[in-house]
């Protein structure tokens, strides 16, 4: 079943004769429990199209599909973004962008309780996730009191908190050396099979994508194949 569906699309920055083509008539699609890899050098457009896809950064022109609904054709749909985005997608970000003065269990359970899951549901969710991915002992520490992997393992859970159907991670290994980076990957493999999720990891590093199901690779705006 197609998860993701892309067509055409293109981001421009800037006006006249500073315009820049940051992302031009790209297509891309992805199935559930598909793991697929953008890669390419910085610069080259890949976290632009991972920005629409997660519908943070607004196109130019073309069309963005998500599990059966059109939210993007030439401009926004009308569909309720963010409600999509809590709902239905979860993100990785580089940075893993943890909130620094909760706990790693209060970090994943915050975004089931933006989608009005109870205390005792998100607490034992959360903790499931964490136990999951080899983490739960670590539930009661605080981001600055775990190491750089565990911190990336805790952005994975919070990422799968509300069971998405597209996982979208942007250089998921950028801070790690190499043989995490592969544990990541391998996680993120693990997840696209057992929890049936559409992922699409950015990376620079074709290293990192041994086992995906997919690669495209993007240079200049375009995706190349």
């Amino acid at each position: 079943m197609e998860v993701v569906r892309v067509e055409n699309l293109t981001k421009i920055y800037g006006k006249g004769d500073a315009q820049t083509a940051a992302l031009v008539d790209a297509n891309l699609s992805v199935q559930r429990g598909e793991l697929v890899a953008l890669l390419g050098p910085s610069g080259s457009g890949k976290t632009t199209l991972l920005t629409s896809i997660c519908c943070i950064n607004e196109p130019s022109r073309g069309r963005i599909e998500l599990d059966g609904t059109l939210v993007y054709d030439d401009g926004w749909t009308g569909i309720d973004v963010r409600a999509l985005r809590r709902q239905k997608m979860g993100v990785i970000f580089q940075a893993y962008n943890l909130i620094p003065f909760l706990t790693v269990l209060e970090n994943v359970e915050l975004i089931l309780t933006l989608n009005q899951v109870g205390r005792q549901e998100s607490q034992e969710r959360a903790m499931e996730l964490l136990d999951y991915l080899e983490i739960a002992h670590r539930w009661h520490h605080y981001p600055s009191e775990i190491s750089g992997g565990e911190q990336q393992r805790v952005a994975i859970a919070r990422a799968l908190a509300n069971n998405p159907t597209v996982l979208l991670a942007d250089e998921p290994t950028a801070a790690l050396d190499t043989e995490r980076g592969k544990i990541v990957m391998g996680l993120l493999r693990k997840l696209s099979r057992e929890k049936e999720a559409a992922v699409i990891v950015v990376t620079h590093d074709l290293r990192m994508v041994e086992g995906f199901d997919r690669v495209y690779r993007i240079a200049d705006g375009r995706i190349q194949n």
